[in-house]
């Protein structure tokens, strides 16, 4: 019996796709960091029967009504916005994600993230590296404590939740503003719901960690950054379309807020002349939140047991519809 041909948009190690060649066939692109591009993707995505796919490539509504025989999207990433899921479900192709196995990972950098812009840890290295350190004084690149102060968390998830948990190693007052109460977060963590204003009104320290939606694009604009607290710093490792840039910029430049750490933005990859990175103020980093080797690996096992799975019929792991 032929074995599906499935289509991998980034090269993937062999180890992790040797356990599969008895049951798939494999069209992948050979660049480990280029995306495909849109057109050679709507090409070959016409000649496969599955594929493994980057947040960064468009999985639209003409690309899956041109695959005739595509019945499965397996997206290397918790977020599938890149994914026209409606379109997919009208044309019954399944979409899978890749939740649970990167919740830890994230939260680790969500976490080294806020250490980092608190403790002003890149710009005290960069301050070494430019000669400026010929002596020591009192205040010196002193930054903000982490400890016992106020974390507020949009989005309490699985991953928000994660974060909580190192937040309260930390001693801090959990905060969170989520579509449902987590009454078990409030229990165990200790967390307090709260509107959105009251999150940002009462938080030392701000962090984006939901989805990107209708209700969440640019919900930290111009006037959610007026309501923090002047010394607050925004964290941001969901969405950078979560977030207005250009109002960010305006913010942590004027001293409405003290500063950011980003780990996603509106468009990526950005340019080195993004006006973000001029800023002292601002941790920016390249979208790397679940970047371990070990979570990566378990990420491209879960799309290609998934994928797997939808070939024999089986029930998917982690659908997304």
């Amino acid at each position: 019996m032929e074995k599906p041909k499935v289509l991998i948009t980034r090269q993937l190690p062999d180890e992790i796709l040797d356990s599969y060649r008895d049951r798939l066939e494999f069209d992948v692109w050979e660049d480990e960091h280029t995306p495909i591009p849109e057109s050679m993707l709507k090409e070959k995505s016409r000649k496969v029967d599955g594929m493994l796919t980057m947040l960064t490539d468009p999985i639209d509504e003409s690309l899956i009504r041109n695959s005739q025989n595509l019945k499965i999207v397996a997206n290397l990433a918790v977020g599938y916005d890149n994914v026209d899921v409606h379109a997919a479900k009208k044309h019954g192709v399944a979409v899978t994600n890749t939740p649970d196995v990167l919740t830890e990972t994230t939260a680790d950098l969500t976490f080294g993230l806020l250490l980092s812009s608190a403790r002003r840890i890149v710009e005290a290295q960069k301050y070494i590296e430019e000669g400026k350190w010929e002596h020591w004084s009192p205040l010196l690149l002193a930054g903000k404590e982490v400890h016992h102060k106020t974390i507020g968390i949009f989005g309490m998830g699985r991953i928000g939740e994660a974060v909580a948990r190192r937040a309260k190693g930390f001693g801090m007052q959990i905060l969170y503003h989520n579509r449902s109460r987590k009454t078990e977060a409030e229990e165990t963590l200790g967390a307090s719901y709260v509107s959105f204003d009251e999150l940002l009104n009462q938080s030392d320290f701000v962090l984006s960690m939901a989805p990107l939606t209708e209700d969440t694009y640019h919900i930290f604009n111009k006037a959610a950054f007026e309501k923090m607290k002047s010394d607050a710093i925004f964290i941001n490792t969901s969405r950078g379309k979560t977030m207005d840039e250009k109002a960010l910029f305006d913010a942590v430049k004027s001293g409405v807020i003290a500063g950011a750490g980003l780990d996603v933005f509106e468009n990526e990859p950005i340019d080195p002349s993004h006006p973000l990175l001029g800023l002292d103020q601002v941790v920016c980093l390249p979208h790397i939140g679940s970047a371990s080797i070990e979570t990566r690996h378990r990420m491209m096992e879960l799309c290609l047991d998934n994928i797997v799975r939808c070939f024999e019929g089986k029930k998917l792991l982690t659908p997304v519809q």
